[in-house]
């Protein structure tokens, strides 16, 4: 469990990618606390399938974190992305400052 007086913000995100399959993630001695998981559909274009955090982190806008770094890495990279993940896709429904990476 990650101790109330820990700002989130010392909880740094991961990026780590191995045969078409990545994640965004915050882990904490060894367990993943939260996590955003993508396919690589091709060189340039990713289908984020998968957003979760743990119960101690709900509510204070991981899942948003992880994906603006995932945001920020495909704008980095020129990676278009991809969402069969309902969070992902609603948040590009919501938020048009992030739809510039929206493979559409």
């Amino acid at each position: 469990m990650v101790p109330l007086h820990m700002s989130l913000d010392a909880l740094d995100i991961v990026h780590d990618e191995v045969d078409n399959r990545g994640a965004f993630f915050i882990e904490r001695e060894g367990r993943r606390l939260a996590e955003m998981t993508y396919t690589r559909a091709s060189d340039r274009l990713v289908i984020i399938d998968h957003t979760e955090v743990q119960a101690e982190l709900q509510h204070h806008g991981v899942a948003r974190r992880l994906l603006d770094a995932a945001v920020a890495w495909a704008r980095a990279t020129g990676t278009r992305i991809s969402a069969t993940c309902s969070y992902v896709m609603s948040q590009f429904d919501q938020d048009p400052s992030i739809r510039d990476v929206l493979d559409t």
